[in-house]
């Protein structure tokens, strides 16, 4: 099964593509490599902010970047592709020249026109860090979740790609699995770990019987919110600090609560 991959150009992207190509034909990566913006001095205020008075939650994915760039090193042995857009001419006769089974997306923008329209015949499949429908958007879900003591909804999903924000139908979704005595490095690299695991998992399902792989409406499971980055505001990074310290954490996911919460969680589990 011949797989080409879209995606970001952040430390755990190259970690996942090293991972797929390790047990897969991966034939080429579409690197999107998004232009800086100007400068801006009001964008420094935030910034400032942040790292005097919210500089654990910056750390601990700052300390999960590096952990990946530590561990990946380059690319994996295939064809690199950059560019500023996924979703330029360009990358749509990109695609069509390599003629991929599957096409994999993971940390990109929003796959758009052309390449939206193009037909693979495995399809083409999303990563979420985060459990449609319940939590979708940016720009970290599992952050989301800690801020709105929401422990029980931390988890991943791989999707059928649509147009929308983490909107496509189904194949599974999964939570993640915590002892409660994880930092918030360990935490996201749990996340992260469980995310890639996730992915390759379906992938293999894909190859050897994509009958299993379901097409779940998400309406069909249940609602939930649309974080933007906007969103994520003072308040929320000081909610995410006071739910995650002092112990709660660890007494939250240790709990029966908590254990109760997510075996009610409807989730979206391989055909058997």
């Amino acid at each position: 099964m011949r797989i080409l991959m879209l995606c970001g150009n952040q430390p755990n992207h190259l970690a996942l593509a090293h991972k797929v190509a390790a047990k897969h034909e991966l034939v080429g990566i579409v690197l999107e490599e998004k232009m800086p913006s100007g400068t801006n001095p009001f964008n420094a205020i935030p910034k400032l902010i942040d790292k005097i008075f919210f500089s654990e939650i910056n750390n601990a994915w700052t300390k999960l970047m590096q952990y990946y760039k530590n561990n990946f090193k380059g690319f994996p042995p295939t064809e690199i592709f950059k560019t500023s857009s996924v979703n330029s001419t360009r990358v749509a006769e990109i695609i069509e020249k390599l003629k991929p089974d599957l096409v994999m997306v993971s940390g990109s923008s929003l796959i758009r026109k052309p390449v939206i329209e193009l037909k693979f015949p495995k399809g083409i499949i999303n990563l979420h860090t985060g459990i449609s429908p319940y939590v979708k958007g940016g720009p970290n879900c599992t952050n989301w979740c800690l801020a709105n003591d929401e422990f029980h909804l931390i988890g991943n999903t791989i999707m059928w790609l649509d147009s929308g924000i983490d909107s496509g139908n189904l194949i599974t979704t999964e939570t993640t699995d915590f002892t409660g005595n994880e930092n918030l490095f360990e935490l996201h690299l749990k996340v992260m770990e469980h995310a890639h695991q996730l992915y390759l998992k379906v992938i293999e399902q894909l190859k050897t019987d994509s009958s299993k792989c379901q097409s779940v409406k998400q309406n069909d499971i249940g609602k939930g919110n649309l974080y933007l980055s906007k969103m994520w505001n003072i308040s929320k990074k000081k909610a995410l600090l006071h739910n995650f310290g002092s112990g709660r954490f660890q007494k939250v996911i240790q709990s029966s609560d908590y254990r109760e919460k997510k075996n009610k969680i409807k989730l979206v589990k391989f055909l058997s």
